[in-house]
């Protein structure tokens, strides 16, 4: 459904005199429509109040076992939309910056461009040995976690046939003593 049918669609039924819940997945206001959908309803004199979500930019790596900062390991993270790839005119991330980042750096829609972003992330001076995990269909039954490099990533979304649904975790916390696990043979075992 087109968001200003959303949009429409909330209004109406807000001033036929119901209670609208809006209930999205993760956090409205994280690469979610929210914002849209709250000027909306002002604007129509509809009293809004927004509940906030936890993000699958965390959730999602932490119900794989990933945390996004660990104490000693990293002092950041950065959450970054894949939808556009490196280079793109409408692309407003600044990769080049990202690349040089030494903490985590989590990507949301990012299966399709997920080659592009790792040689961007590469070339601007992440190594090729940089540790990936790709959460897919996260906390639902079928959610699986598949780990590789930066290097190794393009190779392994084609193998491993990933589609989205799909978070993915790059840096030094997706290697990070996992206890519960069989010890890998390579970095593109599935968990």
């Amino acid at each position: 459904m087109a968001q200003e049918q959303i949009n429409s669609l909330l209004v109406e039924h807000a001033r036929a005199g119901r209670q609208v819940v809006r209930l999205k997945g993760g956090d409205p206001f994280v690469f979610g429509r929210g914002m849209e959908e709250l000027e909306a309803c002002v604007a129509a004199g509809v009293p809004v109040e927004v509940v906030p979500g936890i993000t699958s930019a965390i959730a999602v790596p932490a119900l794989a076992g990933i945390p996004v900062t660990h104490r000693g390991l990293t002092h950041e993270f950065v959450v970054v939309s894949g939808h556009l790839p490196p280079g793109h005119p409408q692309s407003l991330v600044d990769w080049p910056a990202l690349g040089r980042l030494r903490g985590t750096v989590v990507v949301l829609m990012g299966v399709d461009t997920a080659p592009a972003i790792a040689g961007a992330l590469v070339e601007y001076g992440r190594s090729p040995d940089t540790p990936v995990a790709i959460v897919c269909d996260g906390s639902t039954p079928t959610q699986r976690t598949v780990r590789t490099t930066l290097a190794g990533l393009p190779r392994t979304v084609a193998e491993e046939d990933i589609r989205p649904p799909a978070v993915w975790v790059v840096g030094e916390v997706v290697g990070l003593n996992r206890p519960h696990e069989e010890p890998a043979d390579d970095d593109t075992d599935l968990d």
